[in-house]
């Protein structure tokens, strides 16, 4: 599943900084993650790298986008190969 950043979010700016997919930007009134991007660090870590910094836990998984570990790391490859491309 891809993460999401709920309304608790204090814009304190430390998740942003280290996902590595640059899933996560500013939106108009609090961060957001980019489902496309996401892939809960699979690939990168082992464990989801804005979960292990958010002071106050407010990113968790979003029920509406159900994704298996195979599906996350399938997602990693496309990113980061696509990231060798450009």
């Amino acid at each position: 599943m891809s993460l999401i950043i709920t309304d608790e979010c204090i814009n304190c700016d430390v998740c942003e900084p280290v996902c590595p997919n640059e899933a996560i930007s500013q939106g108009p009134e609090i961060y957001q993650i980019d489902p496309d991007r996401c892939t809960q660090c699979v690939g990168h870590f082992d464990a989801p790298q804005c979960q292990q910094v958010c002071p106050v836990e407010c990113i968790p998984l979003d029920p509406d986008r159900p994704e298996t570990q195979e599906q996350l790391y399938a997602k990693f490859l496309r990113l980061t190969q696509a990231a060798e491309a450009s």
